[in-house]
């Protein structure tokens, strides 16, 4: 299944998980079709830009590296795709934030209250989705399974949301404590992912291990080469102005390092607490950072954690056959994009 492909299919098991609906709820579904790109603002069909998908093909290669057919996984895709984007609607509502892939963002077109009931409502499709496994043949205590550990991912990346929610405005967080919360909320998913996929295969409890323990070292690794990227990528190739996070004031990584071990750390949370950034104060940030050592600290963390995805890669082996193999490769291929990247 070639990635196109499989973007397209990811789709249109997405769809397939919508229930029928009579006229007077069809808006209903229609908000949440909104989000997904596949409507405008005046609720017409379209075909806006859907994301990456990551989270969904990991679903995919991780079934096939562990010796299933992906195919059998698509429900499973479909619902873990859907998950993320029910979190991003109320990510969107609880940082009131109005614009999400360049278009306005469901709960500032229709109001707080229906986006909170349109993101509810995208977390039980994302269930339905899921149970549609056993209509691709998946036998039922192996859906029941999966289900039960889909549940669990869910509660630790809400657990990572409180964390994130709670660490607000609070400058004394630790990087520990900001590991430990996107290891829940950026992480679970992602680790999740690449758990449940093996899962659906039907794999043996080390496999599913090492590609859940795989998936996890890709989360973190690509949350903090984001936030490396959100102070310190160029504007030309990531489409954000030059140290956007700062002049956002957001706590990423490379700010708690500093804020942690800084020796004008006093002079950066000030920064942070008092007014507004401008360049002058983000001009100051970035020379406290530089003299922390604060991008190259994230840079070996981000190292670390791609270190222990390829290891996990490694307890593998090679594949049991050519589709296992092939599907092995893409994964550590995956990984190795994300070292470094640019955008």
């Amino acid at each position: 299944m070639t990635k196109p492909d499989s973007a397209r299919q990811i789709q249109q098991a997405m769809r397939a998980a919508f229930p029928a609906a009579e006229a007077r709820v069809a808006r209903f579904y229609q908000m949440q079709e909104y989000h997904l790109g596949w409507r405008d603002v005046q609720l017409q069909p379209a075909a806006f830009d859907p994301g990456k998908l990551i989270r969904p093909q990991l679903v995919l290669l991780a079934c096939q590296a562990a010796g299933g057919a992906p195919e059998q996984a698509l429900p499973l895709a479909a619902g873990v795709q859907l998950l993320h984007d029910f979190t991003l609607i109320h990510d969107d509502i609880e940082d009131n934030s109005d614009t999400r892939r360049g278009r306005p963002t469901l709960w500032s077109l229709w109001g707080l209250a229906q986006g909170i009931n349109a993101g509810d409502g995208m977390f039980v499709i994302a269930h339905l989705a899921i149970h549609r496994l056993a209509d691709a043949g998946l036998p039922a205590t192996r859906t029941l399974a999966v289900l039960r550990r889909f549940d669990e991912l869910i509660l630790q990346v809400c657990e990572g949301q409180y964390l994130d929610l709670s660490f607000e405005g609070d400058l004394g967080i630790t990087p520990d404590d900001y590991l430990a919360m996107i290891g829940r909320k950026t992480a679970a998913l992602v680790a999740g992912a690449c758990e449940l996929g093996a899962m659906a295969a039907g794999a043996a409890p080390d496999t599913v291990a090492a590609l859940a323990a795989f998936g996890r070292s890709v989360g973190l690794a690509f949350q903090i080469e984001d936030d490396i990227l959100g102070i310190w990528g160029a504007p030309e190739v990531t489409g954000k102005p030059r140290a956007a996070d700062l002049y956002r004031r957001k706590v990423s990584l490379p700010v708690v390092h500093a804020l942690a071990t800084a020796a004008e750390r006093e002079a950066l949370a000030r920064s942070y607490t008092q007014g507004d950034m401008d360049d002058a104060a983000v001009r100051s940030a970035l020379a406290i950072l530089d003299a922390a050592g604060s991008r190259a600290y994230c840079a070996a963390v981000a190292a670390e954690h791609h270190a222990a995805a390829f290891a996990a890669l490694d307890q593998l082996g090679p594949g049991e056959s050519p589709a296992s193999a092939a599907a092995r490769a893409q994964l550590r291929e995956l990984a190795t994009r994300l070292i470094g990247r640019q955008a």
